[in-house]
């Protein structure tokens, strides 16, 4: 059988973004990192959701789904973000670095060409914050050939919520996300 994966985006999904009145959900600490080509004297500051951690990792537990990190983080996703909130080391999709001003430069998130030939006929659950119309549509598209594509979009102001997580969970367990195209 082949793998189910879940493609897990960082920012607006464990790290939201300030929301407009500048505010942070309370339930996030703040941490400062050093990701791949920074100083130890010019860090980031994050904010992380210490329930987030016990959160998946309860979820991966008796689930079919196979994560992978698809997040800008690429290797910083399992060195710096995942041991803050104690996960095991995910590989991590390597996208390229895109020289962008906007994570649709055609209408649709950045990320999902490459996702589309990284997955091949793999079905996977993706949850980002950024996803358009278009990436919708792809997926229904992608989903009606034989490859089950299911999107979760969380806000990117609050960030994961359990609630989307057993939306996943629902969908691996049903027919419809172990149906291949042959």
């Amino acid at each position: 059988m082949n793998p189910i994966y879940l493609l897990l985006d960082i920012d607006g999904v464990l790290i939201p973004f300030p929301g407009p009145d500048g505010s942070i959900p309370s339930t996030h600490v703040r941490h400062r990192v050093v990701p791949a080509g920074r100083t130890p004297d010019d860090p980031v500051a994050v904010w992380l959701d210490p329930a987030h951690g016990p959160l998946l990792m309860d979820f991966l537990a008796d689930s079919p789904l196979t994560p992978i990190w698809c997040t800008s983080w690429r290797e910083d996703a399992t060195g710096i973000i995942g041991r803050l909130l104690g996960l095991p080391d995910f590989p991590h999709l390597d996208l390229p670095r895109p020289r962008i001003t906007t994570s649709h430069p055609a209408g649709y998130l950045w990320k999902r060409d490459h996702v589309d030939a990284w997955a091949g006929k793999s079905a996977i659950a993706w949850i980002d914050d950024d996803f358009t119309a278009l990436d919708h549509h792809w997926a229904a598209e992608r989903t009606a050939r034989g490859y089950p594509t299911l999107l979760v979009q969380p806000s990117p102001y609050s960030g994961l919520r359990s609630e989307q997580l057993v939306i996943v969970k629902e969908w691996a367990a049903s027919p419809t996300a172990h149906h291949r195209a042959s």
